[in-house]
Parts: structure tokens; C-alpha cells; sequence
């Protein structure tokens, strides 16, 4: 109940900050067709959606909201980033539909720029908006395996793969990602760490912050 109280004290005052902010810049909508793969800067990374037409851009955002609330006025609102945020860490998602000032965030949009380095070629505009929309709802996120890129290059262009994360590899380097870089690995990483603090019968910095970090690390690559 603490938990809940506090993190929905976070939200109002996130709440309250967005409502301070100045007036989102106007985008001009004619620039973008249907199935236009848009992507702007967010955070860490850079963000991607598919623009289905009139004014509605359908893209993977990591929310941590819709998981502690259900409150639907209050999740269909812009994400913000420290919603963004949670939610990667807590690998809370969704494909939802959003305009393009809520999708871009206030930041510049740059169209199809994928393109000039995908090898596929695109598929059709009506197609790409169809996959786009027929895969909206919650998702499991993951840095690694299924992010926003994921989500749009496989709309686009047929092929979940993700350049910021560096999917394209051989199959075997990629298998072993798949088994270092797993929940189970986080876990077990975890498990390991406690039973090292019960069999040396101490806790220390130096015996609880390797710990605690490297599962960490994994459960986010996961």
C-alpha cells in the first residue's frame, strides 16, 4: 500500500510538471502518409512508430501506469519519461495509438530514415499500418529482444530486428545472448549472491553491490 501511495504521488507531480511545460510544437501532417515509419529522440534511445493516418502515429512505449492504475483517462495521456522509464526497468509495454505531437514528445521527426539501411525493401503502406494496428495491446518489453524498433522494422519491413541493440549477428552468438541475457540467468545470478552472503556470514558493500548489480544488469538485457 506504501508502494502504491508513493508511486502515485510520483505521478501527480509528474502530472503537475507536464501541465507547467510550454505548448508542443505544431507538426505538419501533411509531410507523413500511411505507413510512414517515424522516429524521434527519447531518453537513452531513439523512438520509433508507425504513422497510421490522421494524426495518429501506433508505436511500442514502455508505462509503468497501466500496471499500478486503471485509470484509462490518466494512461491514454502522453507518456512521459518517467513513466518511460519504470516501465522498461519493470518491462511493462504496450503498442497504443497516440497523436504525433504525444508521439514525438516535442522532439523533431525524421521519416523512413531506416530506408537507407534496412536491406528489405518496405512493404506496402496499407500493409504496414495493418500490422501495425493488428498488434496493439499490452507486451512484455525488453531492451534486448523487443523494444520499439523491433516492433517497426517487423511492420515495415517484415523482419523484428532492433540496430540500436545490435541484433544483427550470427544465430549462435545470438543464442548464447538469449541464454546469458535471460530472467532465469538474473534469477539464478541473484540466488547465488545470497547463498555467497549466507556462507560467508557477513554483508558487506563489496559482497552485496556486485551482486545486486550484475542481476540488475541482466534482468534489463533480458
Amino acid at each position: 500500500m506504501f508502494l502504491y501511495q508513493r508511486l502515485n504521488f510520483f505521478f501527480v507531480a509528474s502530472k503537475e510538471e507536464e501541465e507547467d511545460d510550454d505548448e508542443p510544437p505544431k507538426y505538419d501532417l501533411s509531410l507523413f502518409k500511411r505507413g510512414d515509419l517515424l522516429e524521434v529522440p527519447r531518453t537513452l534511445f531513439t523512438h520509433f512508430g508507425i504513422y497510421l493516418g490522421d494524426d495518429r502515429v501506433a508505436h511500442l512505449i514502455p508505462d509503468i501506469l497501466p500496471a499500478i492504475s486503471g485509470n484509462k483517462s490518466a494512461i491514454a495521456k502522453m507518456v512521459t519519461n518517467y513513466r518511460l522509464l519504470l516501465g522498461v526497468i519493470t518491462k511493462v509495454a504496450s503498442v497504443r495509438v497516440d497523436s504525433v505531437a504525444d508521439f514525438a514528445y516535442g522532439s523533431e521527426i525524421l521519416v523512413n530514415h531506416t530506408d537507407t539501411v534496412c536491406s528489405q525493401p518496405p512493404l506496402d503502406g496499407d500493409e504496414i499500418a495493418r500490422r501495425a494496428e493488428r498488434l496493439l495491446g499490452s507486451v512484455t518489453y525488453s531492451l534486448l529482444w523487443y523494444n520499439c524498433e523491433h516492433y517497426v522494422m517487423y511492420c515495415r519491413y517484415g523482419m523484428a530486428i532492433s540496430y540500436q541493440t545490435y541484433q544483427v549477428e550470427s544465430p549462435f552468438c545470438r543464442a548464447v545472448r538469449k541464454i546469458v541475457c535471460s530472467r532465469t540467468s538474473a534469477y539464478s545470478t541473484a540466488l547465488c549472491g545470497v547463498g555467497t552472503w549466507l556462507y560467508l556470514g557477513c554483508l558487506t558493500p563489496l559482497t552485496v553491490l556486485p551482486t545486486l548489480l550484475i542481476s540488475f544488469t541482466i534482468w534489463m538485457a533480458a
